[in-house]
């Protein structure tokens, strides 16, 4: 009898203990990752270009004047791909329109805004990917009548993007402002 009074005191102590404020579930949160202020420099290339570029980024030149450009300390690479211009500029955008626009599979959407440089004659379009696509960002620039590159960030992890989402919007202005400084060379 004492066992089943001691027994029954020592439940009762433990759901009293229990009793108090209710648990509420931990609010969502993003990870606070901070990246360096860009500091950019100009890029002289063996190419007919030129642009500036993030000193988190190395670039290396292909000998076809394409390049890539590599974040290490973000795990992103960025693909530069130089194309002459021969009276082919409308395959030329359908192409890279076309490249874009396979990620619809993936991307939640895909933002377009028009670059146009008429001083330097640079035109063309940057697209922001937003979703789990294989490349946040994307761009072309062109003369429309001797060159013509396009670019893409690729990350090297699967794409999720919640996880890549800081990475991908620091280099989002990385590559938009190296789109922006692109200038041909004659």
């Amino acid at each position: 009898m004492i066992r089943k009074i001691f027994f029954f005191a020592f439940v009762a102590s433990i759901v009293l203990a229990s009793c108090g404020e209710d648990t509420l579930p931990k609010p969502k949160a993003f990870l606070s990752l901070e990246y360096p202020s860009p500091q950019y420099k100009n890029i002289q290339s063996p190419c007919p270009y030129t642009f500036q570029k993030n000193a988190l980024g190395s670039v290396n030149f292909k000998s076809d004047c394409n390049a890539v450009v590599e974040y290490p300390k973000l795990n992103g690479t960025l693909y530069l791909t130089y194309r002459k211009v021969n009276n082919n500029i409308n395959s030329l955008l359908q192409d890279a329109q076309k490249l874009t626009y396979e990620h619809t599979r993936k991307a939640d959407n895909i933002l377009e805004e028009k670059y146009v440089n008429k001083e330097q004659g640079v035109y063309g379009m940057f697209y922001d990917v937003s979703g789990n696509a294989a490349s946040q960002s994307q761009f072309y620039v062109t003369d429309s009548t001797k060159h013509f590159i396009t670019g893409s960030i690729y990350f090297n992890v699967k794409p999720n993007y919640d996880s890549i989402f800081p990475a991908a919007a620091y280099l989002k202005n990385d590559i938009r402002h190296l789109m922006e400084t692109i200038e041909w060379v004659n």
